[in-house]
């Protein structure tokens, strides 16, 4: 393996540890200790019909993932973010305090960033092994 391989491997793996604790802490904190609070803030409208604890763990995140899209690009109107911002366009991200959105910034943001860097480590895996 070339050295600029083992750089790149070497940087990518270490981002992609970073990435995964930085995404189980901050799970970890929003789920326990700031979900309710955040909830109380956005005031998705998947709340309304329901509470928070009985959906299931894809609609609990998809709902998360768009306070996520809500703090990250607050003026996008197209795509996944778009509807986001159609659903919480009652919340201004500027009045989310910043102990409810680093947690959530934390987890989605680590997942993301952690995915391309997995996939980094894979493509420079197999680069350097056909060489």
């Amino acid at each position: 393996m070339s050295e600029y391989l083992s750089v790149a491997l070497q940087f990518s793996f270490t981002l992609f540890i970073i990435c995964t604790f930085t995404f189980f802490i901050s799970g970890a904190y929003l789920l326990f200790f700031k979900i309710r609070y955040a909830n109380d803030l956005f005031k998705h409208p998947y709340l309304l019909t329901r509470s928070f604890n009985q959906y299931s763990w894809s609609i609990k995140m998809t709902i998360v993932l768009d306070y996520f899209l809500r703090i990250s690009f607050p003026k996008s109107k197209t795509w996944v973010a778009g509807n986001a911002n159609e659903l919480l366009k009652h919340i201004d991200p500027q009045d989310i305090p910043t102990n409810v959105k680093w947690p959530i910034v934390g987890l989605w943001a680590g997942c993301f960033i952690g995915m391309i860097a997995m996939l980094t480590v894979w493509a420079v895996l197999i680069i350097g092994i056909s060489k």
